[in-house]
């Protein structure tokens, strides 16, 4: 029996947790709950632009979503790190 690829992986989860728990992504559980909608449209949005090949483009996409959700609460007129984003590479 062969391994299941990224994307039929991911298609057998049930929530977003268990996607970040899979691609070992911390998060932050209250900001999940009040931005689930959001984050699993945009998740699913890059997985449509790019299918994953591998568990890292699939992490990637995953990383991506969640920072730009993250991101996107921000104010944009002033200079503020991303706060609780765990996966940001922007620092």
């Amino acid at each position: 029996m062969s391994q299941p690829t990224t994307l039929e992986k991911i298609a057998t989860f049930t929530s977003i947790e268990q996607a970040l728990d899979y691609f070992e992504i911390g998060f932050d559980s209250k900001f999940i709950s009040q931005n689930r909608i959001e984050l699993v449209k945009r998740f699913n949005g890059y997985l449509i632009l790019s299918k994953p090949d591998d568990w890292f483009s699939g992490r990637r996409a995953l990383k991506n979503a969640y920072c730009k959700v993250q991101r996107s609460k921000l104010d944009r007129y002033t200079r503020s790190a991303c706060r609780g984003c765990t996966s940001c590479q922007r620092r």
